[in-house]
């Protein structure tokens, strides 16, 4: 993505944050960024919807960018899998562009965590987390795994429990060692 790109972008995420998504149009985020509509179109052809999916999509590699800092160097496959649940449940808690997006398009924003945009996390996740994995599980077995964590962070997000804080360290590692560690090491 160039410099250009990413600053347009980062003016999308701020009318966003400003208006709600349903209220931005390709106009807010020109005069936002301080350039000409036709130079949001070349970048971004197709418009808004163009913008937004780029915006998504640059939301989550920047997401996982700043998980795998938090998790390279992790000493075997549980210490992995904690510092993941923990730093990616800690993330979310903590994004405030999230919080704002939750707070003012609630249905939208639920619907990018789960239905319409849980496929695009799992793709990316498996992406940055799974080559990770691969030391400790097959390929197919790393790809399963990412898509249970991914599937299970979110869940614990949305509807955090009072049993369970997947962001602190004892219980992920509790919970880790419990349901995720033996379906998993079983199949090596």
């Amino acid at each position: 993505m160039s410099p250009a790109e990413r600053s347009i972008l980062e003016a999308t995420q701020r009318c966003c944050e400003r208006w709600g998504i349903a209220k931005v149009t390709v106009d807010d985020v020109a005069g936002e960024a301080g350039i000409s509509r036709a130079t949001l179109y070349r970048l971004f052809p197709g418009g808004r919807d163009v913008l937004l999916e780029a915006l998504r999509v640059m939301e989550l590699e920047d997401f996982f960018i700043r998980l795998r800092g938090h998790i390279d160097g992790a000493d075997g496959l549980r210490d992995l899998l904690v510092r993941t649940v923990v730093h990616a449940t800690r993330e979310l808690r903590s994004d405030d562009h999230l919080a704002i997006m939750m707070a003012s398009a609630p249905g939208e924003m639920i619907g990018q965590l789960t239905v319409d945009g849980l496929p695009r996390i799992i793709q990316v996740a498996t992406l940055f987390i799974a080559p990770l994995l691969d030391p400790y599980l097959s390929r197919a077995e790393s790809m399963r795994l990412v898509d249970v964590l991914s599937r299970l962070v979110i869940s614990y997000f949305l509807a955090p429990s009072e049993i369970i804080d997947l962001a602190d360290t004892e219980h992920a590692a509790e919970f880790i060692d419990a349901f995720i560690l033996p379906t998993f090491t079983t199949t090596l």
